[in-house]
């Protein structure tokens, strides 16, 4: 807790510059020893005296130590709109203890396109693509949604557009709103595959109303297994579908996959929330650069793999809320995964001598046993029969 109060004022700043700010804002620019912030908003402020201006540098990261090394003055760090929407703010106060700063946000990017356009803000979906892939959007894709996408500049929206008939969604609507809320504000109207304008200024958001041929991601876990690039070792969609019910992913959660192969159950588990984490052990470089593809490909970007024997790479990881292993389970994994914190695992066998394993485990441990046995109907002649696949045995405890 700073002593003396607040040394720290965020002010969210818009493309209408000084005119925009509240009152309090700017009398804390006025009174500040100096302000921080990017050269475009600095040249957006009046001569406010004698406050020293100090220009962010890029990449942003080396300027957090600059604004500490001021703690003790009074300064003023000027950001986008509201600091705390896809800003600098969030970034900022993770350094500081409450009570250090306080912050006086302006319109955000957000809430001036929902009004421009007539889009109820808590139906949007917001996505900063500064420094995303646009494989992002990839869950998004669906003719229902509304996206709001923060660009980098004017060739990120091109590169949008073009990423988007790629995709077979090239028939979509595109808003390109750009300087909202200032004097060089435009608003204009484009299809994805029409986009032809060379002309879009910084900073700019694109509104993204997805249309086209294009396949949906569904929402529920269980997802068909072509959405995955594999070699034949994947768990398949039904029980896949079950590995995760089983899992339980909950908002803000880590999963461990040990042996993620294609990566399936590790991006169907980021994708139940934006929140959740997820490390892949993965000993196949090919297999591990696959995953890497396919998580990437989906939208799960965040997926931590990481190469070799998973039992030799769990120290010094951040500790899961919940474990998978869809092979290769030994009695000295399971006591290595059971000194870890308060943890939900699930494992599945496949061969006589796995289940054995895992009967075992169960009667030691405890969970619950489930054998899973699926078939699929299949041409028999002029007819169909049923072709069953080997039986699964899932093991499923918590501790």
């Amino acid at each position: 807790m700073a002593d003396s109060g607040p040394w720290l004022t965020i002010v969210g700043i818009g493309e209408d510059g000084w005119d925009g700010l509240t009152a309090p804002a700017r009398a804390a620019i006025r009174d500040a020893d100096s302000v921080m912030g990017a050269s475009r908003h600095l040249s957006l402020l009046p001569d406010t005296g004698g406050a020293a201006r100090i220009a962010w540098p890029v990449p942003f990261a080396d300027g957090v130590p600059m604004l500490l090394a001021r703690r003790g003055e009074r300064v003023v760090m000027l950001a986008s709109g509201d600091p705390f929407w896809f800003g600098a703010g969030s970034v900022v106060t993770r350094a500081l203890e409450p009570g250090e700063w306080v912050a006086y946000p302006a319109a955000s990017t957000l809430s001036l396109a929902a009004a421009r356009l007539g889009w109820p803000v808590e139906t949007i979906h917001s996505v900063g693509l500064h420094a995303r892939a646009m494989e992002t959007l990839r869950p998004l894709l669906a003719p229902a949604r509304r996206v709001l996408a923060l660009m980098r500049d004017g060739a990120a929206v091109t590169d949008l557009a073009a990423w988007l008939v790629a995709e077979d969604f090239g028939a979509s609507d595109l808003t390109v709103l750009e300087a909202l809320g200032g004097p060089r504000e435009r608003v204009r109207r484009f299809r994805a595959d029409a986009l032809d304008a060379t002309d879009i200024a910084h900073p700019v958001a694109v509104a993204i109303e997805p249309v086209g041929d294009g396949r949906v991601l569904p929402c529920a876990s269980g997802r068909d297994d072509d959405w995955f690039d594999h070699d034949g070792q994947i768990t398949k969609r039904p029980v896949r579908a079950l590995a995760l019910s089983a899992l339980a992913p909950r908002p803000g959660e880590m999963l461990w996959d040990i042996g993620t192969g294609s990566g399936s159950i590790a991006i169907e588990w980021l994708l139940s929330d934006p929140t959740t984490r997820a490390i892949g052990f993965e000993r196949d470089a090919t297999r591990l650069a696959r995953a890497r593809d396919n998580a990437d490909r989906l939208g799960a970007g965040r997926l931590d793999l990481v190469a070799g024997d998973a039992r030799s790479q769990l120290a010094g990881r951040a500790p899961p809320d919940a474990i998978f292993i869809g092979g290769g389970l030994t009695p000295d994994l399971v006591e290595a995964l059971r000194a870890l914190p308060r943890c939900r695992l699930v494992a599945h066998a496949v061969t006589l001598e796995s289940e054995a394993l895992l009967a075992e485990c169960q009667g030691r441990h405890g969970g619950d046993l489930l054998r899973i046995e699926l078939a699929e109907a299949r041409p028999l002649g002029r007819k169909r029969g049923w072709k069953a696949h080997y039986p699964i045995v899932q093991w499923r405890v918590a501790w």
